[in-house]
C-alpha cells in the first residue's frame, strides 16, 4: 500500500457510471491543484469522448501533462505511463464496465462524484459494486463519494446524504457547488484556481485538503 508524503505516487480517479455528474472538471482541478503543490502531474484522460484532452487544447499555461488512454490496459500500462510523475489523475468514462475495472486496478483512491439526485445515487451504487469486486484483489484501494454540482438550499440537496450512508462508503465534507464558473473556466482552458470566483477556489481548496488526507 502507497503512503501519502512528499516522495510516494499517487493515482486518483474519478469514476461514476452515469454521465454528466462532473467527473472531468473535478478530474482537471484535481491535477491543477497538486501542479499547484509542486508536484508532477499527470492527467490521464480514459474517456472515449476525449473532454480531457479537448480542454488541454485550449490551455495557455500547460502546468501538467494529459494524454489520452480508453483502453482496458490501462491498468497493466500504468506504472510506465507514470514513471516520470508524482501523480496521476485518471478522468473516467461513463457506462464502460471493463475500462472501469482496469481503472479502478489501476488507481490508489477512487472519487465517485455525483450530483444530489436519485439517479445519480443509483449510478454510484453501481460504481460502488466495481470497485468491492477489485478491492477482494486489491483491499487497500480506497472509495469516497464526492458531491458535485450542488445547488443549495434545496431539499434534495440537504437530503442526499442519509440516502448515500446506504451506501457504506466515505462521504468527502467538501461538497462542491453548481457555479458557472466552473463552466466558464473549462471552455477557455483554464481552472477556477486561475480566475478570480472565491467561493469556487475555495471549494476545490476544501476538497483538496480532504482527499489528500486520505492518503
Amino acid at each position: 500500500m502507497r503512503q501519502h508524503d512528499d516522495t510516494a505516487l499517487m493515482i486518483y480517479a474519478f469514476l461514476n457510471q452515469k454521465g454528466g455528474v462532473g467527473k472531468t472538471t473535478l478530474s482537471i482541478h484535481t491535477a491543477a491543484a497538486l501542479s499547484r503543490y509542486g508536484r508532477r502531474v499527470l492527467l490521464i484522460d480514459a474517456d472515449p469522448q476525449g473532454s480531457a484532452l479537448a480542454w488541454s487544447n485550449f490551455r495557455e499555461t500547460p502546468d501538467f501533462s494529459v494524454v489520452g488512454m480508453a483502453k482496458a490496459t490501462l491498468h497493466k500500462e500504468i506504472e510506465m505511463m507514470a514513471s516520470d510523475y508524482d501523480d496521476v489523475v485518471i478522468d473516467g468514462p461513463p457506462r464502460l464496465a471493463e475500462l472501469a475495472r482496469s481503472i479502478i486496478l489501476a488507481a490508489d483512491v477512487v472519487v465517485i462524484p455525483l450530483q444530489p439526485s436519485p439517479m445519480d445515487v443509483w449510478a454510484a451504487a453501481e460504481t460502488v459494486d466495481l470497485i468491492r469486486e477489485a478491492q477482494v484483489y486489491k483491499p487497500e484501494l480506497k472509495c469516497v463519494l464526492a458531491i458535485n454540482r450542488k445547488i443549495a438550499n434545496t431539499a434534495i440537496g440537504r437530503d442526499v446524504r442519509a440516502t448515500l450512508a446506504e451506501l457504506e462508503v466515505p462521504i468527502l465534507s467538501s461538497d462542491i457547488g453548481q457555479r458557472v464558473a466552473f463552466a466558464e473556466s473549462i471552455v477557455t482552458g483554464s481552472t477556477v484556481l486561475d480566475q478570480a470566483d472565491k467561493k469556487a477556489t475555495k471549494e476545490i481548496e476544501r476538497f483538496m485538503d480532504e482527499l489528500r488526507r486520505l492518503t
